[in-house]
This record gives structure tokens, sequence and C-alpha cells, in this order.
């Protein structure tokens, strides 16, 4: 059976719908939940991430804001292509 790799664009899409900050591991949760807790996740740069893994590699992007353990993300800078 092949895994569905899930694009980071739709994580942030789903993240930003929830107008939310939260600490990582919430996110994490969240990610979990809606995609399922083995779903694996790439960007144009990355494969076969964690859900804890793509949520680094977003922020390594400075797509996200954090401010002590809460993690924001800056929709702005979400690309579209």
């Amino acid at each position: 059976m092949t895994k569905v790799s899930i694009h980071a664009h739709d994580v942030m899409h789903m993240i930003a719908a929830t107008k939310r900050a939260l600490p990582k591991a919430e996110w994490v949760c969240e990610i979990n939940t809606k995609f399922g807790i083995t779903a694996r996740f790439h960007t144009c740069a990355a494969r076969n991430l964690s859900a804890a893994e793509l949520l680094d590699c977003i922020h390594a992007r400075g797509k996200f804001e954090v401010v002590g353990e809460t993690w924001s993300l800056d929709v702005s800078k979400i690309c579209t292509h």
C-alpha cells in the first residue's frame, strides 16, 4: 500500500483556517487528527516528514511567529505556487 504524502500548503491552509495560535505539540495533535497519525508530509524541498518535522521546516522558512511556546502562522507568507 502506497502512503499518500500531503503538501505543506494543505497543512498551512488548515492552520490558517483555525485562526488560532497554539504550542507546537498542540499543532502536531491537530495535524495528526486532521490527516492521520501515520500521514507523511512534503514541501518543495523536503520529503517524508512527520507532522513535527514539517512544522520545524515551515518555521525554519519564517512562516511561523513564535512567542514563548505559542506558534501562529503568518498567512502572508504562504506561497501560492
